[in-house]
């Protein structure tokens, strides 16, 4: 029986299940019909402001809204097949999020290196603070 796993060890084994990606290729694929999820807080979007055409789904909301087969899903939520980049503030949580989306089946999911900050750093599109 193995001890417990931390928290980079975590992230290391669900970052191997799939491959992330860097803001220019998620401003890439946003064109190209990926959906953009935002799971950022609330006072983190107040004060940074938004990804133009991100869909914001709280972080506890995620999986209920995003399975193509749930009841409380976004109209979104296509299909299976779907390709979503999730983002947060600095690209953790967003691993966790996305290993999480493909235990759901969606296989095409990923996330931001970086998460929004990186997107904002590399001067995409962002719409001011509220």
């Amino acid at each position: 029986m193995s001890g417990p796993t931390g928290i980079d060890e975590l992230l290391e084994r669900v970052r191997e299940g799939y491959a992330r990606i860097d803001p220019q290729e998620a401003y890439a694929a946003s064109r190209s019909g990926a959906l953009l999820v935002d799971i950022r807080y609330q006072a983190l979007r107040d004060r940074d402001g938004l990804i133009p055409g991100a869909l914001v789904v709280e972080r506890n909301e995620l999986e209920w809204r995003l399975d193509p087969r749930g009841s409380h899903r976004v109209p979104e939520a296509t299909g299976h097949d779907l390709q979503v980049v999730v983002i947060c503030n600095e690209g953790y949580a967003s691993s966790l999020a996305a290993a999480s989306l493909h235990a759901l089946g969606l296989h095409r999911a990923t996330d931001l290196t970086g998460g929004f900050q990186a997107w904002r750093s590399a001067g995409l599109p962002v719409t001011a603070p509220s």
